[in-house]
């Protein structure tokens, strides 16, 4: 039996999903939420039948799925997540797949997608939506003349930091430095990469542009 939990603001969602999902034997849902906050509040957690796949939304209010990632594996670290979502852009899948996702689903995809994914996630493999595969197909394809970015070890260090989530405060702390060294590393770094914020910087670091 496939325990699963659905994390999605849109009521009209979680209600389609959940009752396709009970017409299915081997799948049981067992908590809808319509927020991070709301999975991740002590109350329920004191309280949650712990699921073995949680389905969550991207674009969230409050705590965004991308953003929800890293403090919901922080206490379920074996927890299977299928991320749901109508954003196909590249960044966006690679920051959740860096963040522990496992898989990925476009809405696009239907009620079909998100039942093979439920069944290869249970049977420990990774699933993605052809359209979501080809983008990241094409973010891995060899560029012609493509730029190496070398960086000094601080800049690489708080770039990593960076695409691992943590903030500038963390950071500063992490590295015994203070906030606004960060924040002069990292102007001094987005000069060096010719980039103008941060999703940028995250982008060539997890194309593997920058050492």
């Amino acid at each position: 039996m496939k325990t699963v939990c659905l994390i999605d603001d849109d009521k009209i969602v979680t209600d389609s999903v959940s009752s396709f999902l009970a017409m299915h034997e081997d799948i049981k849902v067992t908590g809808i939420y319509h927020s991070a906050e709301d999975f991740l509040s002590p109350n329920n957690l004191a309280t949650l039948q712990y699921p073995s796949i949680l389905i969550l939304d991207v674009g969230l209010p409050g705590i965004s799925g991308i953003e929800a990632i890293t403090p919901i594996k922080a206490k379920f670290p074996d927890l299977d997540i299928i991320m749901l979502t109508t954003y196909e852009e590249e960044d966006i899948i690679l920051k959740a797949i860096y963040n522990g996702a496992c898989s990925y689903v476009s809405k696009k995809a239907g009620l079909m997608a998100i039942l093979d994914a439920i069944k290869i996630v249970g049977n420990g493999g990774s699933y993605m939506s052809p359209a979501i595969a080809r983008e990241i197909f094409n973010h891995l394809s060899p560029k012609k003349n493509e730029t190496k970015f070398c960086l000094p070890d601080r800049q690489f260090q708080i770039l990593k930091s960076l695409v691992e989530g943590m903030t500038y405060v963390q950071i500063a702390k992490d590295m015994n430095i203070s906030v606004e060294t960060v924040r002069s590393h990292i102007k001094r770094m987005y000069k060096k990469l010719h980039v103008g914020n941060k999703t940028e910087a995250i982008s060539k670091f997890m194309k593997g542009e920058i050492s």
